[in-house]
């Protein structure tokens, strides 16, 4: 493993060994409903004993972690550390999650870039030999989101077109050090970026900056251009979001025709009226395992890059008129090896 600016190369690319995801009943009304590997009705989850949002969360979460470690056939036990976060306030569906594993616990928060750290961080403790068995994971809850980031759901507050639909989802992966799976062949930490967007409605025009300054960081010290990759995914900039990064890119010169955001796959913007597309942790981390992993496996692409953007305010900071600061994660994920591919 060798750093280059601000991004980790690994000689010998952690693997991807094993994925699952989760989701509600909206998103198994949208395009990728047969990704799910788990899909429920009730995001109340109140038949298995949730009496509130927050615990629902957790056990979504908590059956993408299970369905991944039946996949992969290792035990709970067997895992040396979870890296995980979410939206709540102190990470706390993850912190209900791990506190059934009962597994070495990282917490993370990034916003809706969660997955991507998680990612990294755990790419890079496979790669230093500190564990074989390592789970990145993240969620979000529509219900649990709105009542404390915008309106409790009984306020029946107007959508704006700029607005994001935070998904009912999640998403667990097991990385490896090495072996059958999709290869993590770098990772880049991204930089805090602030264009002074204090409208807590339109994040994609927050997070996009953030997009944009780490695929210019990762194009530099890479040496890499946007078409030498079979597609640049990014979550969840939504509509929006997605327009301006391609304008702030093209700005640099790049013209990026293989951009794809997990915002606007995930969900039906005709059909399922969710304005600008869908957003959260659980958006790309989603997509991520039910759509990228499994066409990586199957060898329809090669090479890709995963970008996840999250918006770092709090329901504080929004009260305070402050503005928006945003931050964005990447990986580079390549197809299994010919003859490794599982």
């Amino acid at each position: 493993m060798t750093r280059r600016g601000d991004t980790l190369l690994f000689d010998a690319p952690p693997t991807v060994a094993a994925w699952a995801a989760a989701g509600g009943k909206k998103e198994s009304e949208g395009p990728l409903a047969s990704a799910f590997d788990f899909v429920t009705q009730d995001a109340a989850f109140g038949e298995q004993g949730c009496e509130n949002w927050e615990q629902a969360e957790s056990l979504l979460q908590r059956k993408a972690v299970e369905l991944c470690l039946r996949k992969a056939d290792i035990p709970r036990s067997k895992v040396d550390i979870a890296f995980a976060g979410d939206l709540q306030a102190q990470c706390t569906a993850s912190n209900y999650t791990l506190r059934t594993l009962a597994t070495p616990f990282a917490g993370l928060y990034g916003a809706c870039s969660t997955m991507t750290e998680a990612l990294c961080l755990g790419a890079a403790f496979a790669a230093a030999g500190l564990g074989r068995q390592i789970l990145a994971m993240t969620s979000s809850h529509f219900c649990a989101a709105e009542r404390q980031f915008r309106t409790p759901l009984e306020y029946g507050a107007k959508r704006t077109p700029t607005a994001q639909w935070t998904a009912t989802a999640a998403g667990c992966c097991l990385l490896q050090p090495q072996g059958e799976g999709v290869g993590i062949a770098a990772a880049a930490f991204g930089r805090v970026q602030d264009y002074q967007v204090k409208d807590i409605n339109n994040m994609g025009a927050a997070m996009a900056p953030a997009a944009a300054s780490t695929l210019l960081h990762y194009f530099k010290d890479t040496n890499t251009e946007p078409q030498e990759f079979d597609c640049i995914y990014t979550g969840d900039l939504g509509q929006t979001g997605s327009q301006l990064l391609r304008e702030l890119l093209a700005a640099e010169g790049l013209l990026v025709r293989n951009h794809v955001d997990c915002g606007c796959i995930l969900f039906d913007p005709n059909e399922q009226r969710v304005k600008s597309g869908g957003s959260g942790p659980g958006c790309c981390a989603a997509v991520l395992c039910g759509h990228i992993l499994p066409r990586l496996r199957r060898g329809s692409q090669k090479r890709v890059l995963f970008v996840a953007t999250g918006a770092l305010m709090s329901q504080t900071t929004f009260l305070q008129k402050e503005s928006i600061p945003a931050v964005a994660h990447l990986v580079e994920l390549r197809a299994p090896q010919k003859g490794d591919r599982t």
